[in-house]
């Protein structure tokens, strides 16, 4: 099972739709996709409609150590789509995991419970420094930032993320290695200098880094993405305006799946692009 965890210690960067039009695209491309809602405030949980809803959720996982999918696991009415709730709007685990013995490798220990079930889990995560933004990505495989491109965003990026992931480096010395970071590009108009220019210049800091990457892929500041989020849909379901020069929304998700899974990408095909 692949572990991808969508994190940011900025707000209002696009973590949730990010994980929520990739897991759409995912599932309906033929994999068996687990959302684990990791936010206090529970954007991702109610992201599309659920056809059957878990008695417990994120806090029962994490906090009591439950693994019983059947208890936990809800099914969307995204074919293919699961999703386990956040139910933590109080915040009680940060300070749970604080005192526990095994904290931030919590959810890293538990992850096997699901690995026969599921062949995908993306992980949303809250926009702020926290031990559940830190356990949630030493649990994971890969690491993806959305990056607005804004100069106080790449701000940011550096003195936040950046800096999270520098920090959690001693992990190597218990054989936990952090995950490699890949920044996305996203809400992005090439029309605006600014975009340009930060694009630009991250790009150029980052291109000697084996441990941060910038991804190919860019998500444009379209309304279709926010569409998809009041249709309750994933993006990739709605026509394109060809009268934009971007991607059609199918075609970016397919990009994006292809960058971050390459080795799915013979499922990849089966979905083409709304006309």
């Amino acid at each position: 099972m692949d572990v991808l965890s969508i994190i940011s210690t900025k707000g209002g960067v696009g973590k949730t739709t990010i994980a929520a039009n990739l897991g759409g695209y995912l599932a309906e491309a033929g994999l068996r996709v687990l959302l684990l809602d990791l936010d206090s405030q529970p954007t991702l949980s109610s992201y599309y409609a659920i056809k059957q809803r878990a008695a417990l959720g994120a806090f029962e996982l994490i906090a009591e150590n439950t693994q019983s999918l059947d208890q936990l696991v809800s099914t969307t009415d995204v074919s293919g789509l699961s999703l386990i709730h956040s139910n933590d709007d109080e915040g009680r685990l940060a300070i749970l995991l604080l005192h526990a013995p095994d904290g931030r490798l919590r959810l890293r220990n538990l992850i096997p419970s699901f690995a026969d079930a599921f062949d995908v889990l993306l992980i949303d995560t809250q926009g702020a420094r926290s031990v559940v933004l830190e356990m949630a990505v030493l649990a994971s495989d890969l690491a993806v930032a959305p990056v607005t491109p804004q100069m106080l965003a790449a701000r940011e990026l550096r003195r936040g993320t950046l800096k999270l992931l520098a920090e959690l480096e001693p992990y190597q010395r218990l054989g936990v290695q952090p995950p490699p970071l890949r920044l996305l590009f996203n809400q992005v108009s090439t029309e605006t200098v600014d975009a340009r220019v930060i694009m630009h210049s991250l790009r150029q800091a980052f291109a000697n880094n084996s441990g941060v990457s910038l991804l190919n892929t860019i998500i444009p500041d379209r309304v279709a993405y926010r569409n998809a989020a009041t249709l309750g849909v994933p993006v990739h379901r709605l026509p394109h305006n060809t009268i934009l020069k971007s991607l059609a929304p199918a075609e970016t998700m397919q990009s994006l799946a292809l960058e971050l899974l390459p080795e799915w990408a013979w499922r990849f095909g089966k979905i083409s692009p709304v006309a």
